[in-house]
């Protein structure tokens, strides 16, 4: 595994179906931004051999789960597709919602539709900052995200950011992307003379086709499609060796965690039990990806070298649930202050007290 940017280095994406429809309707995001799927016997695409629960499972949680995803490479589409959830929580219904962007799951969170959700630092900063102020708690670190955002060209030309004056760039704001490239053009003494423009990755690719944006930094897939007639100049590692880190978080109402230690221990159990399969079952995790994702497993291989992740024992060092993620967060939110996405920075304390460490702890044995 690559080392991990430090984060301390200055600012760093029965009722079940009636639950997840309200979800989609409380909200009020397009099929684009909410795409209902759930259902235990619908979540396996790929044909990989059923996994049982790794530990014993607890038969006394019950209720429904209301989980957000998106279409990342990481863990979280791996618990999807074993359904490994649902075999350790038998009697739970565990409901799956895709979304399109950590702004859309902040969303969800703001109208209580959603229990548990996949978001990026710069998001879950805004969540936790004015005007939204939102009771959330981030509660596993899905990955550290590298090459896997970047920022594209279309100008064969143009082989640094310095060279971007006057141009339009897409993107779409709050997110971690958004985080990275404000980073990069501060830092190049450009943001008053470029042009950026707030836009969903499913807009980015339209635009781009359409010649209206000029360069995007976003993520997979639309990544790939851009690069088909572009090139990459920067990414999110260059950005994390300069001082900004981002991360993909999964965050979580803060009731909700109080409420459910058990189902919350049980969570993270699974989240380790993927990120291990990644890291040392390398082939069995492309194949329930790319089930997934709906491409092929070269392609995910090539994306999750994007990525860097981590096990509840790295999660649980200082670095991270340790205090530095929540330091992390402070800077990130006060960069999005800078940048004019957040009214206000809350105290470090409100920071602090979001990052949910217990069950990572309990999970790593500590």
């Amino acid at each position: 595994m690559n080392p991990t940017p430090d984060p301390h280095r200055g600012p760093r994406r029965l009722r079940r179906s009636l639950a997840v429809v309200g979800l989609c309707a409380a909200v009020a995001i397009s099929t684009s931004g909410c795409i209902v799927e759930s259902g235990r016997g619908e979540q396996s695409r790929s044909l990989i051999t059923e996994v049982s629960c790794p530990v014993t499972p607890d038969q006394s949680i019950t209720g429904t789960i209301r989980i957000g995803y998106q279409q990342i490479p990481n863990g979280d589409l791996v618990v999807k597709d074993s359904d490994i959830l649902g075999k350790c929580m038998p009697n739970a219904d565990i409901a799956w919602t895709q979304f399109s962007s950590g702004a859309d799951v902040v969303r969800a969170f703001g109208a209580n539709s959603l229990d548990l959700g996949l978001f990026g630092s710069a998001p879950a900063a805004k969540a936790l900052s004015a005007p939204l102020n939102l009771p959330v708690s981030v509660v596993w670190i899905q990955d550290v995200i590298g090459g896997a955002e970047s920022l594209v060209v279309r100008d064969p030309s143009i082989t640094s950011v310095d060279q971007l004056r006057g141009k339009k760039i897409g993107v779409p704001f709050g997110s971690t992307s958004h985080l990275s490239l404000m980073a990069a053009l501060t830092k190049a003494g450009l943001t008053s003379d470029v042009t950026v423009i707030n836009l969903e990755p499913s807009a980015i690719l339209g635009a781009w086709q359409g010649g209206q944006i000029d360069a995007a930094w976003i993520w997979e897939p639309t990544l790939s499609e851009l690069t088909r007639d572009g090139h990459v100049i920067m990414t999110a590692k260059d950005t994390a060796d300069a001082g900004s880190p981002t991360f993909d978080l999964s965050g979580a109402r803060t009731d909700f965690v109080k409420e459910n230690p058990a189902a919350m221990r049980l969570w993270t159990m699974a989240q380790d039990w993927a990120v291990q399969q990644i890291t040392q079952n390398p082939e069995e995790a492309v194949a329930r990806i790319s089930g997934q994702l709906g491409v092929t497993p070269d392609q995910v291989r090539t994306q999750l070298k994007g990525y860097i992740y981590l096990t509840a024992k790295e999660q649980a060092e200082p670095r991270w649930f340790g205090g530095g993620l929540a330091r992390s967060l402070f800077d990130t939110a006060s960069f999005l202050k800078d940048q004019g996405e957040v009214d206000g920075v809350s105290p470090q304390q409100v920071y602090d007290n979001a990052v949910y460490a217990a069950a990572i702890k309990e999970v790593a044995g500590q």
